[in-house]
């Protein structure tokens, strides 16, 4: 069975591990091994981004878990992006643990986006996704996300090209 909850600080390592090993199986493959170590580094770990994400009282989590493990997550928060305005939230990841694709985990996170989103009286929810992730594109299209511009991910000293994606709420 999987079930939906907040994350503590008490998961901070599971979810770091599990964020850590989806991202390595997606996006790995692409980089050299000092531009993955540079990007390792800055996002994960226990210095790492997400862990200073998951401590920060203006970003809102999501976890899916199945027996207690983390299977899936999503992070909302308060926009970066220069393209947003005062009145939109911005959903800065939404990973699904190999092996629970298909298994309406995704669909289940980002409906509750939506909803905690509109709750927030959010205008428009945007994210950003990389250009080569076709699986995570034709996902948001399916929410009606719209691609209104591009933005410079990156990875060590790599230089990806993100598409940023808007939904009028």
């Amino acid at each position: 069975m999987i079930t939906y909850d907040t994350p503590t600080a008490h998961d901070a390592e599971a979810l770091d591990a599990m964020a850590r090993e989806t991202w390595l199986r997606t996006f790995g493959h692409g980089y050299t091994a000092a531009d993955l170590d540079a990007y390792l580094t800055h996002a994960y770990g226990p210095a790492g981004q997400l862990r200073t994400d998951l401590a920060n009282p203006a970003i809102t989590w999501r976890v899916a878990r199945s027996d207690g493990q983390i299977i899936g997550y999503a992070k909302l928060g308060p926009p970066w992006l220069e393209q947003a305005d005062l009145d939109d939230l911005q959903l800065s990841q939404l990973y699904v643990a190999y092996g629970w694709h298909g298994q309406g985990v995704a669909q289940a996170l980002m409906e509750w986006t939506l909803t905690t989103a509109r709750a927030a009286q959010a205008h428009a929810l945007l994210l950003t996704v990389f250009e080569e992730n076709h699986r995570a594109m034709a996902f948001y299209a399916k929410y009606g996300f719209v691609h209104i511009g591009d933005y410079a991910f990156p990875v060590g000293q790599k230089i990806d090209r993100d598409l940023i994606m808007r939904l009028e709420l």
